[in-house]
């Protein structure tokens, strides 16, 4: 992984269910002629024992004890300090690939530094970052911040020596992502881990299936709900989906750690290296959708924030136009690498189409 602290399997839970599919409303409103998920529409009050709501959302309580993951003002400020510091020291190890280090910077904290393969992947890193911005999850990320490799740079000056070992292109952009200590595996839950490694087709449970459960196992499939959705719109095949794919050859991967998934100590999921999401991932749609359609069909409750803003991206029309607005507004070396091309916003757009309409068809069951 690109950050992450200590990290180990053992012990790790396998949870017995994922999200349910309970019977709703359907109630839904014409708009340009299509189809729109009324997702503020007045409903009657939840049962307070039950952990969804109007059918499809997972309740208030439910969503009030997410951990909080990586807060925006503790991100700025991470951020801006980041940019700033100086590098004091490059080690080989804890951060991914050969070719990544960890980086000790002036300021005393610590971020994994991604070099990749080739620009798409950092490119790819960034915009899923700021992608979850747009959608409301940025939380469930640890900070990213673009950084340029300049080695008579202030920044990395103190490092010059280490720099020539590693063979890094001067002038290449890399990504700096904030080290985050004590990770655990993530084993996923079922019916991936169940239904999956059965050889059998992944089916969403029953809303009484979810009654019942331990508050703990419920706060996790509030956040896979989130991570389902934002691995389809990104088209990020290297996480549950890899795992997915290896069934062929091992059938027991889903009883391991998902990778690129990890658990922070108050039982927050931090998605991990999303290199593969966007650019990458969108060039590769037909190799690995008939793995990631499967996945997104399996949720049918999700958070009503990310509905919400899920529906205004398909009637506004504006999921790239918002990334874009986002990523310049928040990345100063976003232009180094550029946007996405216009036939990959249209891709972006699609999927958040179709994502919206797999939202209205679980509304109407």
């Amino acid at each position: 992984p690109a950050a992450r602290g200590e990290s180990g399997g053992g012990g790790q839970k396998t949870f017995r269910t994922l999200l349910a599919v309970p019977a709703a409303a359907t109630d839904r409103e014409e708009r340009d002629g299509e189809e729109r998920l009324a997702v503020t529409d007045s409903q009657p009050p939840a049962d307070t024992a039950s952990p969804v709501e109007r059918g499809i959302f997972w309740s208030r309580e439910l969503e009030e004890q997410v951990p909080p993951g990586f807060a925006a003002e503790e991100a700025a400020a991470w951020l801006s300090a980041a940019r700033a510091a100086r590098v004091a020291s490059l080690e080989r190890g804890g951060c991914g690939r050969s070719s990544n280090r960890l980086a000790r910077l002036s300021d005393g904290s610590r971020a994994c530094v991604r070099y990749g393969i080739n620009p798409e992947q950092i490119q790819g890193e960034a915009l899923s970052y700021h992608l979850a911005g747009v959608l409301g999850m940025q939380e469930r990320l640890p900070p990213m911040a673009l950084a340029l490799v300049e080695a008579r740079g202030q920044q990395w000056e103190p490092v010059r020596e280490e720099l020539r070992g590693s063979h890094w292109a001067e002038g290449a952009v890399v990504s700096l992502t904030r080290w985050v200590d004590n990770l655990t595996a993530v084993v996923a839950p079922a019916p991936w881990g169940a239904e999956a490694s059965a050889g059998r087709r992944l089916q969403p449970l029953s809303a009484g299936e979810l009654v019942g459960l331990p508050p703990s196992q419920l706060v996790e499939l509030v956040q896979w709900s989130d991570l389902i959705l934002f691995d389809y719109l990104t088209a990020n095949f290297d996480r549950l989906v890899s795992n997915l794919f290896s069934l062929q050859w091992d059938p027991r991967v889903m009883r391991r750690a998902t990778s690129n998934l990890l658990r922070a100590p108050d039982g927050g999921l931090v998605f991990m290296d999303n290199e593969a999401g966007l650019v990458h991932g969108y060039r590769l749609l037909a190799m690995w959708d008939p793995y990631n359609e499967p996945l997104l069909r399996s949720v049918c409750v999700f958070r009503e924030g990310t509905a919400r803003r899920v529906a205004e991206l398909h009637r506004r029309r504006s999921a790239a136009a918002e990334l874009r607005r986002r990523y310049r507004a928040r990345e100063p070396l976003w232009a180094r690498l550029g946007f996405l091309s216009e036939r990959q916003a249209e891709l972006l757009q699609a999927r958040v189409d179709f994502v919206h309409r797999h939202i209205a068809h679980c509304r109407a069951q």
